[in-house]
């Protein structure tokens, strides 16, 4: 368990590895030109969103083979642990012999079948529910908040026509 968490952990090292150049470049480019524009006064939002798209592109173009080596390293190093260091550790893979001590998922759920008796009217009576019992259901009843031009809503309705009969 603890290279797994060790590998997620290196995971987020090749995340800030790979975006921390483009946004330190962004942020740089940022600062220079807001310096510029606030000496020049000209406030244009293109003039500042031009050079960091540029300089972005051109960072990952220079270092791009650099970010391929590093995401490569990665998926290698966790082909590894997945292909050769879990399956020897003892306690992520079951014995060969496993389900000779157990039994199979559904003879255990036969027998649990067999005691339930509401399990298994539940079975044979497909569209019925055991536990809903229409004779003890309450229906709740809401009035609506509503104004002189609005009719009942649908359970008013319900209401009035169930009164009426």
């Amino acid at each position: 368990m603890e290279v797994l968490v060790e590998y997620l952990g290196k995971g987020f090292m090749v995340m800030l590895m790979i975006s921390m150049p483009c946004v330190l470049m962004a942020a740089l480019v940022g600062l220079v030109v807001g310096i510029l524009q606030a000496v020049t006064q000209v406030q244009e939002q293109t003039i500042a969103a031009a050079p960091k798209i540029v300089l972005v592109f051109l960072t990952i173009v220079v270092l791009g083979g650099y970010f391929i080596k590093v995401l490569t390293n990665y998926i290698f190093e966790g082909s590894h642990i997945a292909f050769d260091v879990v399956p020897k550790n003892d306690s992520f893979v079951l014995p060969n012999d496993y389900y000779k001590y157990t039994r199979p998922f559904d003879y255990e759920m036969r027998d649990k079948l067999r005691k339930n008796s509401s399990l298994n009217s539940a079975l044979k009576n497909h569209g019925a529910i055991p536990w809903d019992n229409k004779a003890t259901r309450k229906q709740i009843y809401i009035d609506s908040k509503q104004n002189a031009v609005n009719g009942p809503n649908f359970i008013e309705r319900a209401k009035i026509q169930s009164n009426n009969k």
